[in-house]
């Protein structure tokens, strides 16, 4: 028989939470994206790192804080461990990939349609996944349309994303775009359960192996959560990023820039021989 499926089992707490936490990820992933462009080369790939990691844990993080809100009525929804977590390292390699790309590459049409459209596929492939992850005395069905209108929705998200993480630079205006973020990653989060039925099997079967939402969920969101708090910590006080500012030639060469501290050097002293040869010339 069909189940009865509600996603909003503890009404509109879960749905807050779940935005909050990919606004939150989104917000500090962008910041450590533009502190990537503002720094030196040979410490770029660390925050580009630290960006990806706190945008893919907000975005798995808001899944399963909305999936704690997910009840079948005629049956127990459990979730097994393994698939759990491998969805969480799902999420944070892909975003990885397309942070990586934009940040070394820009947002050039090929590069962004590249990084944007494997962004999105591999968030859509954390959902799906994580869906996987369910245990439940039933079958679940997807809707095809809702499925490819979702995993859409993923792609113009994360190439939205990764536009405005190379682009956009003031603390308001990446305020607004993870709110953008946050909006459209818990949109396609919601379109692909909308896109979910449930075929409930014979009740006497017996159970079925797995752990309680509350009792892996919870526990298993506590660190990707300390994480994005601590990161949070870290931007918030980062004196660069207060700033908003490109080191001068003399910092880029002290951390490391030669060939900028050289070529600047280079440049000094041709403007110095320029505004002595006049003299000369006299």
């Amino acid at each position: 028989m069909d189940g009865t499926v509600d996603g909003f089992r503890y009404g509109a707490v879960t749905p807050v939470a779940a935005f909050l936490m990919a606004c939150l990820g989104g917000a500090l992933g962008l910041r450590c994206i533009v502190r990537s462009l503002l720094n030196a080369r040979s410490w770029r790939p660390g925050w580009l790192a630290l960006g990806a990691a706190c945008i893919g844990c907000g975005i798995w993080t808001m899944h399963f804080i909305a999936m704690i809100g997910f009840h079948v009525q005629e049956t127990r929804v459990r979730y097994d461990a393994a698939t759990t977590v491998l969805s969480l390292v799902v999420a944070v390699v892909v975003v990885g990939i397309g942070v990586f790309i934009v940040g070394y590459r820009g947002t050039g049409g090929a590069a962004l349609a590249v990084a944007g459209g494997t962004t999105g596929l591999g968030v859509a492939a954390m959902h799906y996944l994580g869906m996987a992850a369910m245990r439940l005395n039933g079958d679940v069905d997807y809707d095809p349309v809702g499925v490819v209108l979702s995993v859409l929705i993923a792609i113009a998200a994360a190439t939205a994303a990764l536009w405005s993480a190379v682009t956009v630079r003031g603390f308001l205006t990446s305020l607004g775009a993870s709110l953008v973020m946050g909006v459209a990653v818990s949109g396609m989060h919601y379109t692909g359960m909308a896109a979910v039925s449930v075929h409930v099997h014979d009740t006497t079967r017996g159970t079925w192996a797995g752990d309680s939402p509350m009792s892996l969920l919870l526990p298993m969101l506590l660190g990707p959560v300390v994480f994005l708090l601590l990161a949070g910590a870290a931007v918030m006080f980062d004196p660069l990023l207060v700033r908003g500012e490109r080191p001068s030639a003399a910092r880029r060469g002290a951390l490391g820039e030669g060939p900028v501290a050289a070529n600047s050097g280079s440049g000094q002293r041709t403007s110095r021989h320029e505004k002595e040869s006049p003299a000369r010339r006299r």
